[in-house]
């Protein structure tokens, strides 16, 4: 059993809570304030989800993910720096700039990434990028795709890429629809998939799909 500290508890954050503690890790869901639950987290995350403050959900965890919105999630994990020191970084998030209907418009990092910038400003922390060119309940439940779908990672630490890709079979992932794209630089082009997102929906609303790699 893994102690696995999720950053963020949106929807994003409450569904891998749900269905890594399902799988047997103690999970902890981190919110800006320990009082301040939603009703729509608290259900469904299993027995071994609690909650705790960001900062000691950082502290505490053997592994983070960084399921908080991507363009204040710079500020927010530099901030951890010391809590994060050591540990495995798993970023899920894109960072970008809202169009005028509020989905995504522009990337704030253009010709670079979130997570490019997350591994220079925390250089002690492994990052990990995956899980970011879907809609959330593919994350966790990539089988009910009727094309099967592809779940890239990036990363400049090989141990914790196997690491990562060991949860991702936790999570529902097959070994044949994981692609190790190499180091964290390749995280760039993956975050740019985010791009063709909002048009997908405009076109067929809300539902789940994955930008992957047909072969």
């Amino acid at each position: 059993m893994t102690s696995i500290g999720i950053l963020g508890a949106g929807r994003v954050g409450a569904n891998l809570a749900g269905k890594l503690s399902e799988a047997g890790h103690h999970v902890v869901l981190g919110l800006r304030s320990p009082t301040e639950r939603p009703a729509a987290v608290a259900e469904g995350t299993g027995p071994r989800v609690s909650f705790a403050d960001q900062r000691t959900t950082a502290r505490t965890a053997d592994i983070v993910i960084n399921a908080t919105p991507g363009d204040s999630s710079l500020d927010l994990l530099t901030g951890l720096r010391t809590e994060l020191a050591g540990k495995i970084l798993i970023d899920v998030s894109n960072a970008t700039l809202d169009a005028g209907d509020g989905l995504p418009g522009d990337l704030c990092y253009p010709g670079s990434s979130l997570a490019e910038h997350l591994q220079s400003a925390l250089p002690d922390t492994r990052v990990v990028k995956t899980l970011n060119t879907m809609l959330f309940m593919v994350m966790t439940a990539p089988e009910t795709l009727a094309t099967p779908p592809i779940a890239y990672v990036s990363g400049n630490d090989e141990n914790a890429k196997k690491t990562v890709t060991g949860l991702l079979g936790d999570l529902g992932w097959q070994p044949e629809w994981i692609e190790d794209l190499g180091d964290v630089t390749t995280a760039r082009a993956t975050e740019a998939m985010i791009l063709v997102v909002p048009h997908i929906l405009r076109r067929h609303g809300f539902g789940p799909f994955a930008v992957s790699l047909a072969r």
